[in-house]
């Protein structure tokens, strides 16, 4: 009998090696079968991960509501489960602190209501080891002030009963926090502030099973393929599953060294096609940042982008690592037909949704712009910088809409080197993701897989029926750019698909440069 994958070829059909999920329409029912048919082990890291997430898939809606039921079921069938979830600095990011300890809380109960008989739940919080050093530690001091006087003020606002379940859930800043007859008050010491974070998002089954990609789990993360919520629920990412041992077991190792490798106790591990960024802790105080270990991401896009012949394309949330920026204006000096569609936010989320002014927030506009200057310098009218905006009207006057329509939120991390590679990742294109903060990523080279990663990405943006001029890499610049051109004249309800061109002059006007600060900061 012939092989699925001949059978497949002899209707025309080019086999894959993965499954690609588009927003987590398609990747959360994807997340809960594959916990749902693990048989032993599960193996997990993610940035956020909320156990009140709703179940959506039917074989999930069958066991319970939310992922807590999930994850009671999947312990009483006797798998036994490893998940690490990222912690958080306890001042200057008190709120993702207290979100991951509300999670173990969470979890916690579930293990116990799970039973003594099943299988074993491990959760670690897992902050990265890295300390800012203590020079920069002292010039960040008065920063620390009054953002701890700000976090007591909020705790003063809220009951007894709801301040005990906010400090239970931020263990540590309970120390920097002292009750008075008058509410909480800052108990000042000399607290060393967390520079680095694990920003990955993987999970393994059974050693054999393997998904990556951007999406962590909560409902905030949640939207369709149709865009159809407001700006600020709007979530784009993108999520490979793949059945593939040999990685699995590498991401294993990889995640249960990995506080050891970035406190500095262990060298990485090897991980056979797997890319990884890591840092690990500096043995000196003087430094604000962590010492680089691996940049296999960045080192896997400098080769792709330098090898590069006719389309390269890129869906980032940044772009702001000026080395990139650099690579990618090289190559197109060198190949006078190197085009590049680059696909970004309209603006990042602190300013679009949360509406922060921020320094930090200002220097990653002030980078991205200078960016997307070096590119347009580089490849003149070999370039096409898309924003994805909704087809339908939105009057804001905030960073939330473009071209009157509200924006999608990109958040996935893809980049497509002509029919030879593709890198799915947790990694933007920035210095955090690049150098500093904990990422994990594949990179796909079989021509088929590559073809077919593209085309599902281009199809997400493109309105339905586009022709093939649109995934022809001769030839797609110009029609996506012919497509935006069209789109921007035309009334928001009278759009097609979601491409527009983006705007710079907003990040150009709002940037502001941090010359003392490293770029990687953001």
């Amino acid at each position: 009998m012939a092989s699925l994958e001949a059978k497949r070829k002899q209707i025309g059909e080019e086999w894959l090696s993965y499954r690609l999920c588009i927003t987590a329409e398609e990747a959360f029912p994807e997340y809960e079968r594959h916990f749902l048919s693990a048989r032993e082990e599960i193996v997990a890291s993610f940035r956020i991960f909320d156990p009140s997430t709703r179940l959506r898939s039917p074989e999930g809606r069958a066991i319970g509501e939310t992922w807590r039921d999930l994850i009671e079921h999947v312990l009483r069938s006797g798998v036994e489960i490893t998940l690490y979830i990222t912690d958080f600095d306890a001042i200057a990011a008190s709120s993702l602190h207290q979100c991951t300890w509300r999670s173990i809380r969470e979890l916690s109960a579930v293990a116990e209501l799970a039973g003594p008989d099943a299988a074993r739940l491990r959760l670690v919080a897992a902050a990265h080891p890295a300390r800012v050093g203590l020079l920069p530690t002292l010039v960040l001091y008065p920063r620390l002030v009054r953002e701890l006087q700000r976090r007591a003020r909020e705790l003063a606002r809220l009951s007894p009963e709801l301040l005990r379940t906010a400090l239970r859930d931020m263990p540590c800043l309970a120390p920097y926090i002292r009750q008075t007859d008058k509410g909480p008050r800052p108990a000042y010491g000399f607290p060393r502030l967390i520079p680095a974070s694990h920003h990955q998002k993987v999970a393994v089954f059974d050693r054999k099973r393997i998904t990556l990609g951007g999406l962590d789990l909560n409902e905030r993360r949640w939207d369709t393929k149709e865009h159809r919520q407001p700006a600020d629920e709007t979530w784009h990412d993108v999520q490979i599953f793949l059945d593939d041992p040999g990685r699995a077991r590498a991401a294993v190792e990889h995640i249960l060294s990995l506080q050891r490798v970035t406190g500095g106790m262990m060298a990485p591990p090897r991980t056979p096609g797997l890319l990884r960024t890591l840092s690990r802790r500096r043995r000196t105080g003087f430094f604000l940042s962590p010492h680089r270990l691996v940049r296999e991401i960045s080192m896997a896009h400098r080769r792709r982008i330098a090898t590069s012949r006719k389309l390269i394309y890129i869906e980032t949330q940044f772009l702001r690592d000026l080395r990139t920026a650099q690579r990618l204006a090289r190559a197109a000096r060198k190949n006078p037909d190197l085009n590049l569609i680059l696909i970004i936010p309209a603006a990042p989320d602190d300013l679009a949704f949360n509406k922060l002014r921020r320094a930090d927030v200002r220097l990653g506009e002030f980078l991205q712009a200078r960016c997307l200057r070096m590119l347009r310098s580089a490849y003149g009218s070999r370039v096409f910088i898309g924003a994805p905006v909704q087809p339908r009207r939105y009057f804001s006057e905030g960073r939330d809409a473009l071209w009157g329509g509200p924006i999608i939120y990109v958040h996935s991390k893809v980049s497509v080197f002509d029919d030879d590679a593709a890198i799915v990742s947790s990694a933007n294109l920035n210095g955090r993701s690049l150098y500093w903060d904990t990422e994990l990523g594949l990179e796909l080279t079989r021509p088929a897989d590559v073809r077919h990663l593209r085309r599902r990405c281009f199809e997400h943006w493109l309105p339905e029926g586009s022709g093939p001029e649109f995934y022809d890499a001769e030839t797609a610049l110009e029609s996506w750019r012919r497509l935006a051109v069209d789109n921007l004249y035309k009334p928001p309800e009278e759009r097609r698909g979601f491409v527009l061109p983006y705007d710079p002059t907003p990040a150009d006007r709002f940037g502001r440069d941090l010359p003392a600060v490293p770029d990687e900061i953001v």
